[in-house]
């Protein structure tokens, strides 16, 4: 019972608390417990431990804690178990054939059966930390090397992180080909050869999500590989978007109740896909169950660990779990392998080691005899093997190469330890990378030095695989997607029909051909499995309260409603159909637009006309008398006025939002500056005419005007600077004027700049009006005031009422509203000042004579 196998490993506890108090307090390094154990062994200079699931089933003697307990023993044999251990052998004996790598140095190998548990891992490394043996490489205080200086294995996750909570006991690195975990901080030694399961997670949500498949149930084994993949697995679902159906933990104990219980969920549950992570010795009673309900119709996906499992493949099984799709570890070639399994003889191994039975009992798996028969065995019947049976005459998975993954990656994991004390053993004194330049020796070896090693070795295969290990212990992040398809004889073909690799570009991780896929339904189509189809055109999703979020209602649209992500879009009157909704902007193609471009446009030829005949003219009394100079800035600003009012004009774009309101605000600032300094001249020139005023105009002279109009004019240059840093204009897509409508429009941005810009021009403007209302009184020859003054109440007149017709007015007639106001200030400035100059040069020449001017001018006085 489970309550047994916990006793079992808390007596393992107290014999390891028992091991380790004993040789520290010893004066001689000796072995206090012994273990029967399945293994093979090989002597060396240097031993390599192992430890690999040969056997899947473990019978627990009963404990009374009153004597010592019996030993257990192990119970159904896995051939794919015994081929990785005998592919490390074949990897040690072909390291130790060649020259280049560890010359002089043989290395040997000790490798233990873990029958699937993790008492009987806890026994293997412990035997493995303390030695078989003698001891001939510890000291009487039991220090120095241990007697191997690393493991390949355990494959499974929870033997493997206990073993690493035990690393206080024995100092030995380890390079694992299968083992599950993350906790590189807490696990330094440990290195895999092939991806995390957080790799083997990702690769499973890419085709969950290739295929459409967003409504799962998931089963999981009940050890630390299982529970962590799981809790990995539904985090990463639910952020794609997908659901869990069900979440059921397969029992260790293989309860009847249990697994009926979870078969019937199954059974029940509208997911038609399954995902599992476990070993086959969790998932083979569930399957069994599986089958004595007649569950058919299910979609399964297989983690790593039983992907490659032959024990699925029978015909019983097919009908059940034809179509798998699984992820698989990278397979590889291993040359020479082949042949070295075939020629595995009992009689080869050596006797005087009483663990070294692991070929003995495959051997007797294999025929379907006994070795060594016990009483009464050939009497009952049994064959009794000479050990010289040729392995080429039966049928087993022995001799099958062509799908080497565990075993590839066991070999690797020897290379990798092979090459990392490779380059230990070349360390030239003095140039060591350790403290003072020191270089590691064999018989003082740490384990964090070979650790140092192994975590920069970089060699490449034969296969041609480059091996290294990035920050986290892991090798390069690769599977391939498999599929089991059933034959019309019944046989299963394991079919590679995809590959996931984390190296590829984002977006191109997943390859898979899913026309290759044997799908295990009658429609030969892959199922549905989702918890509520997705809602029709004109409904929309309504969630199930207490339900997952794949699970929904579909209820009908509300009026201009066809999804949350189509704000371009409004739904047609039958509320099926997207369709683009209407634009609006004050456009060149429509009548206001044409009208207000039409008026901008004569305004600047008007402008154009009137600087050309001011320009011909420049040299009669009117031009002159009303400085020239600032006549000529005046017209060229009131041009660049009009023109600004076309950037109003047009679809918003970003560059034409920033322009057009520092267009304008400048245009008008260096407009509205001419007409305040010729007002402030009049008054100059006025006041020189007094007695006693000659002085006056020596502060108004021309170049004392251009320097007042350029420092006003930089000041709302400023202004406009910090408002586009600060807080630029940008375009904007307005939907709250109308459903169906988006209005396009220029949002200010800062209301403070924007407020800054039109409160700078009318200061100017105000003044400009004050000043010209005190001097409305003049001569005739200094009516220019009168003109000023009427101009600036028009200016103001009009940008007074702008304010509120602008903030009334919404869309694109906001746009229209300012542009009407810089027209029909820039015309009132333009009429005002240069209408009765032009009518006087083109229609009143006799009057624009000097004596003319003076005369009317003597007349008033």
């Amino acid at each position: 019972t489970k309550g047994k196998i916990n006793k079992y490993e808390c007596f393992l506890e107290c014999l390891l608390l028992n091991y380790s108090s004993a040789s520290s307090t010893s004066s001689s390094c000796r072995l206090r417990e012994h273990f029967s154990l399945n293994g093979m062994y090989q002597k060396g200079d240097v031993i390599l431990g192992g430890l690999f699931e040969v056997h899947y089933f473990t019978v627990f003697p009963e404990l009374s804690f009153t004597s010592e307990p019996q030993q257990l023993y192990c119970e159904g044999f896995t051939s794919c178990g015994f081929q990785q251990a005998q592919t490390m052998a074949f990897a040690v004996d072909e390291i130790n054939r060649d020259p280049d790598l560890l010359p002089n140095i043989k290395l040997g190998y000790q490798l233990y059966d873990d029958c699937q548990k993790l008492g009987v891992s806890l026994r293997a490394a412990l035997s493995l930390a303390s030695g078989t043996e003698k001891e001939f490489l510890l000291d009487d205080n039991c220090s120095g090397s241990p007697p191997v200086l690393g493991i390949v294995g355990d494959p499974g996750s929870t033997n493997s992180i206990a073993i690493s909570s035990k690393d206080h006991y024995w100092k030995c690195p380890s390079c694992i080909p299968k083992a599950h975990f993350d906790d590189r901080g807490k696990y330094p030694s440990f290195f895999r050869t092939i991806p995390s399961d957080s790799f083997q997670v990702r690769a499973m949500i890419q085709i969950l999500r290739r295929l459409g498949w967003t409504w799962v149930g998931l089963l999981f084994s009940d050890d630390d590989y299982g529970v962590h993949a799981a809790r990995s697995f539904q985090s990463s679902l639910a952020e794609s978007g997908g659901c869990v159906a069900y979440s059921q933990v397969l029992p260790k104990d293989n309860r009847p109740t249990e697994l009926q219980r979870i078969v019937g969920e199954i059974k029940s549950s509208s997911a038609r896909v399954v995902v599992v992570f476990s070993n086959e010795a969790y998932l083979l009673p569930l399957v069994d169950e599986v089958v004595v309900q007649n569950v058919k119709g299910l979609q399964w996906i297989a983690s790593e660990a039983w992907t490659t499992s032959s024990v699925f493949h029978t015909p019983r099984l097919m009908p059940y779990l034809g179509g798998t799709l699984g992820i698989a570890i990278r397979r590889g070639e291993i040359p020479g392998l082949r042949d070295f399994l075939l020629s595995i003889r009992p009689n080869d191994q050596p006797d005087n080691n009483p663990g070294n039975n692991m070929v003995k009992q495959f051997w007797e798996a294999v025929f379907g005899c006994r070795l060594e028969p016990p009483a009464g065995w050939v009497e009952a019947g049994g064959d009794v093997c000479t050990g010289q049976e040729d392995l080429r005459d039966v049928e087993t998975n022995c001799g099958d190469v062509s799908e080497l993954r565990p075993e590839y990656n066991v070999y690797k994991a020897v290379y990798a330890l092979a090459h990392a004390l490779h380059d230990l053993m070349q360390c030239v004194p003095g140039t060591g990378p350790f403290s003072g330049n020191r270089c590691a020796s064999l018989q003082r070896l740490e384990h964090w030095q070979l650790v140092h090693y192994l975590e920069r070795v970089n060699f490449t295969t034969g296969f041609g695989d480059r091996v290294s290990f990035d920050d986290n212990g892991d090798a390069l992040a690769i599977y391939d997607i498999l599929n089991w398809a059933w034959l019309q004889d019944g046989s299963v073909q394991v079919e590679n029909v995809g590959v996931i690799d984390e190296s590829a570009p984002a977006g191109q991780e997943l390859t898979l051909d899913e026309d290759r896929i044997f799908w295990n339904f009658e429609s030969r189509k892959p199922p549905r499995s989702v918890c509520s189809e997705s809602c029709p055109p004109g409904t929309r999703v309504a969630r199930k309260k207490g339900e997952p979020v794949c699970c929904f209602d579909c209820i009908s649209c509300a009026e201009g409603e066809v999804s949350n992500t189509t704000e371009d879009f409004w739904s047609s009157p039958e509320r099926d159909l997207c369709i683009p909704k209407g634009v609006e902007f004050l456009s060149y193609q429509e009548s206001l637009g044409i009208s207000l471009m039409t008026a901008s446009l004569l305004g600047a030829l008007i402008c154009a006309v009137v600087l050309g005949i001011f320009t011909h003219y420049r040299n009669t009394p009117v031009v002159k008398a009303n400085n020239s100079e600032l006549s000529f800035l005046l017209l060229l600003s009131l041009k660049l006025c009009f023109l600004c009012s076309l950037l109003f004009i047009g679809r918003p774009r970003l560059w034409t939002c920033q322009l057009r309101h520092a267009a304008f605000g400048i245009s008008f600032v260096l407009c509205v500056s001419c007409i305040l300094v010729k007002t402030m001249v009049v008054l100059a020139v006025f006041r020189t005419s007094k007695p006693g005023g000659k002085a006056s105009l020596k502060w108004f002279g021309a170049g004392q005007q251009r320097g007042t109009v350029l420092v006003l004019t930089s000041f709302q240059a400023a202004i406009c600077t910090a408002w586009l840093v600060s807080a630029s204009p940008t375009p904007h897509k307005n939907m709250r004027y109308h459903n169906d409508k988006i209005v396009y429009e220029c949002v200010v941005g800062s209301v403070a700049g924007f407020g800054a810009l039109l409160g700078y021009i009318g200061l100017l403007a105000f003044l400009s009006f004050l000043l010209a209302f005190l001097a409305r009184n003049l001569p005739d020859n200094f009516n220019e005031a009168k003109f000023i003054t009427f101009s600036m109440l028009i200016f103001c007149a009009v940008w007074i009422s702008f304010v509120p017709a602008y903030i009334s007015s919404p869309g694109k007639y906001a746009d229209a509203v300012e542009i009407f106001a810089i027209l029909a200030s820039s015309f009132g400035i333009l009429v005002a000042l240069f209408g009765p100059k032009c009518y006087i040069i083109l229609l009143r020449p006799e009057r624009n004579t000097k004596k003319a001017l003076m005369g009317r001018a003597s007349t008033k006085t």
